[in-house]
């Protein structure tokens, strides 16, 4: 008998607490702040030369990615809440692509209109 698939990825221990509940992306702001917590957790691994930590950090982004891009892409999600999952996804691939530059692209990204809209949009929701 197969087991079912566990919705969160399996870490070893003891990334699996570091890495417990760490996605959350519910609103753009929580999108940001889980995106931060992985870089500066990143940042801790890759000064420790702790190779597994740093792919746990990438394996959680990726994660939240592929979930962003499946409430983004479901026709029976509001369409506003779609296109605020469609944003998350892109922050978490221009994070995976370029982490040590997300910071900078933010920060560009949030003073476009399209950006401005979006705030709007998710702020009426």
């Amino acid at each position: 008998m197969t087991r079912p698939r566990s919705r969160e990825p399996r870490f070893d221990p003891p990334y699996d607490t570091i890495f417990s509940g760490i996605l959350s992306f519910k609103t753009l702001g929580e999108t940001e702040r889980t995106l931060r917590h992985l870089e500066n957790l990143r940042q801790r691994f890759l000064a420790n030369s702790d190779k597994k930590g740093v792919e746990y950090c990438r394996r959680s982004g990726a994660l939240g990615r592929r979930r962003a891009e499946l409430i983004a892409g479901n026709r029976r999600v509001d369409p506003g809440k779609r296109l605020l999952k469609r944003e998350a996804a892109l922050w978490f691939s221009v994070w995976l692509e370029s982490p040590g530059l997300f910071e900078d692209w933010l920060s560009l990204r949030k003073r476009t209109g399209e950006f401005l809209k979006l705030q709007e949009l998710e702020s009426s929701s």
